[in-house]
């Protein structure tokens, strides 16, 4: 142990001097004098004082407390794959501070840890309840965890854009920094950090016992339920004030225990201890690497987004590697009809087409609501938008029903295996480096990027069978990489980052006629495409060996619908920007609705999202009225919620 510490220390020490090298021009002998005992008299030396010295204390108190919360969690849950950010736990604290920021200010300003420690803990016992207790141990608790990621991000966004400017100044925080303008922010974390170290070094024999399992614990008189809280609530204290303070920085919880388990730390002491320093030693090393990039840019990039960058690859490959036999538990849909009559999906038909119209004649004026057809200069400024949200809705249905076919995985959709996310960073990166509007970068640009991201899922995906609950956790990782660019976006602030966020939100306000037009031909192009592949899609379905015997060439037929997958997200995604969650609810309730032959399911489910995406837009610009929220927002929220639905129905 004492080597370890050593080496960890070493690590730290090098992370440290390289942070100083980068982060200030003066000499390291004057960089030692004015942090022990000259006071600071040039500018540079000012600088140096109360900003760079704060800041690398900051980042020193941050990872080590990030990095002990995390061990804590793996510890208490026996999970290598839990983490303040897995399990949603940081996401919840954030949510937590905006809505505190918004509805009390007062009280936010002054017990902001609080309303962060209480949206931790509502996410906490939320996906502990979700999980179940055999879930805990394996995949689906950090499934749970990464969907309400999800789900708490849209409710970020919401509270964002109806309240812009009570949190503009939260913008820089919620990416994750740690800039400092003197020594105040260091003084108030330390001392709440040192009051949760002795409970979770006390903590330490209790949870090595916790490895015995329950009856071996209780046996040892071990209070089993009264440990797990204490070390879950010392865990949500940690990441909460850490939140509180720099915002959201995710993955440092996650990696450094890890890393600590296979420098060969075996008891819980020695990974708590050695957790500490490793996740100093990583947020130190990750401000470094933000610094250094914010050389190239004239933006000053966050430290949230570069441990994203390096945290996201990390959890895809702990999962992989760490997956156990229980990892593999399948997913169930809910029982429904055995058969679609025509009539019945002619009904379903009907249903929608009132839906399109009452959009267009029900809507909230500043005199209340009215029923009526709308005028000639309202019914052009609506139909765009009406038009490309139930566009969008039957192309990210059908793209869902050809995935959960294609790989036969029921959680399969273009948001959840990652399609839309590698066509919303190519488009958010194109805007970013080449500079212009995002609308300008292409549907191409899109296509590149949803296809990349795609073929490296398969590939990833063959190692592990295409398990659903690990192809899902590979995707819904690639949308917490997203979550952290966005929050880098928003940190530029302006006009044109609200814009950005409004896009990324499947925003229908800009939508213009021809756009609306292009989205519209598409999907009923797409439609046709996925008509003509019925056969290929009920025989793949079935396995690789029946549908080869049948004649078809199997590694054709997948790869031209991952490319056909690809193209239709990545179409909807350069209109309307990403669309979360229709691509794996239609196909579901199209299922539950007896749509089970292919033909049948993607007609059904091409209404069904169809409806679904109308709807929201409907919502989105009634229920708030005079202000508006994106369509794909409310669209993530309904359809968050049933996914994590799905994830509580899980065979325990």
């Amino acid at each position: 142990m004492t080597m370890r510490i050593v080496l960890c220390l070493a690590a730290l020490v090098a992370a440290t001097l390289i942070h100083l090298g980068i982060s200030s021009p003066l000499p390291l002998a004057t960089k030692w004098v004015l942090a022990t005992s000259v006071a600071p008299d040039l500018f540079e030396e000012v600088r140096f004082y109360h900003s760079v010295l704060p800041r690398l204390a900051m980042a020193l108190l941050a990872g080590a407390a990030l990095g002990l919360s995390g061990a804590i969690m793996q510890e208490a849950t026996q999970n290598r794959l839990a983490s303040p950010m897995t399990l949603g736990v940081s996401a919840g604290a954030r949510v937590g501070l905006y809505a505190a920021t918004v509805f009390l200010p007062g009280l936010a300003a002054a017990y902001g840890e609080w309303f962060a420690l209480a949206g931790a803990s509502a996410t906490m016992l939320l996906v502990l309840a979700i999980a179940g207790r055999q879930g805990i141990g394996g995949l689906p608790i950090v499934l749970a965890g990464m969907a309400l990621n999800l789900l708490l991000s849209a409710v970020a966004v919401v509270l964002i854009i109806m309240n812009e400017f009570y949190v503009r100044h939260l913008f820089v925080w919620g990416a994750g920094d740690l800039t400092q303008i003197d020594w105040q922010g260091v003084s108030w974390l330390w001392p709440r950090l040192l009051l949760a170290l002795p409970f979770a070094l006390l903590l330490a024999r209790p949870l090595t016992l916790l490895r015995l399992g329950e009856q071996g614990a209780s046996a040892r008189g071990v209070p089993i339920m009264q440990v797990l809280a204490l070390a879950l609530l010392v865990a949500l204290w940690l990441t909460a004030t850490v939140v509180a303070i720099v915002g959201v920085i995710g993955f440092i919880g996650l990696i450094a225990p890890n890393i600590a388990r296979m420098a060969g730390a075996r008891s819980t002491l020695d990974r708590l201890v050695t957790s500490i320093a490793l996740g100093a030693a990583l947020m130190v090393g990750t401000d470094a690497v933000a610094l250094y990039g914010s050389n190239f840019t004239s933006d000053m990039i966050p430290s949230g987004a570069t441990a994203a960058l390096v945290g996201a690859p990390a959890l895809v490959w702990l999962a992989a590697s760490q997956m156990k036999a229980r990892d593999h538990l399948r997913f169930f849909l809910p029982k429904g009809r055995d058969r679609m009559s025509v009539p019945a999906l002619g009904l379903l038909a009907l249903v929608t087409a009132g839906i399109l119209a009452a959009s267009f004649a029900v809507a909230v004026t500043g005199e209340g609501w009215r029923v009526e057809w709308p005028s000639e200069l309202v019914f052009a400024l609506r139909w765009p938008r009406i038009a490309a949200s139930a566009a969008a809705g039957v192309a990210m249905a059908i793209a869902g029903v050809v995935l959960q076919r294609l790989i036969r995985n029921p959680l399969a959709s273009p948001d959840i295996m990652g399609m839309t996310s590698g066509a919303t960073l190519a488009l958010v990166a194109s805007a970013i480096l080449a500079g212009g509007s995002i609308h300008d970068a292409g549907t191409g640009v899109a296509v590149l990027g949803s296809a990349t991201v795609l073929g490296l899922l398969i590939l990833f995906g063959r190692r592990a069978d295409y398990a659903p609950g690990i192809m899902a956790l590979a995707g819904i990782s690639l949308a917490a990489l997203l979550d952290a660019i966005v929050q880098f976006v928003i940190a530029r602030g302006g006009e044109e980052a609200f814009a950005i966020v409004g896009w990324l939100s499947g925003s229908t306000y800009r939508v213009q006629a021809d756009e609306a037009i292009f989205l519209a031909i598409c999907a009923a192009a797409f439609l046709a495409l996925g008509l003509l592949a019925r056969r290929p899609l009920t025989l793949i379905i079935a396995g690789d060996t029946l549908a080869g015997s049948r004649g078809l060439s199997v590694p054709a037929a997948r790869l031209g619908m991952l490319v056909f997958s690809a193209t239709v997200t990545a179409a909807v995604t350069s209109v309307m920007g990403p669309i979360a969650f229709v691509g794996l609810i239609s196909p579901h309730l199209a299922s539950l609705l007896g749509a089970r032959r292919a033909g049948h399911q993607l007609v059904a489910a091409a209404l069904i999202g169809m409806s679904l995406l109308t709807v929201s837009d409907w919502l989105g610009r009634s229920v708030l009225y005079p202000a508006q929220l994106p369509a794909g927002t409310i669209a993530a929220i309904i359809g968050g919620s049933y996914f994590i639905l799905l994830l509580a129905r899980r065979p325990r």
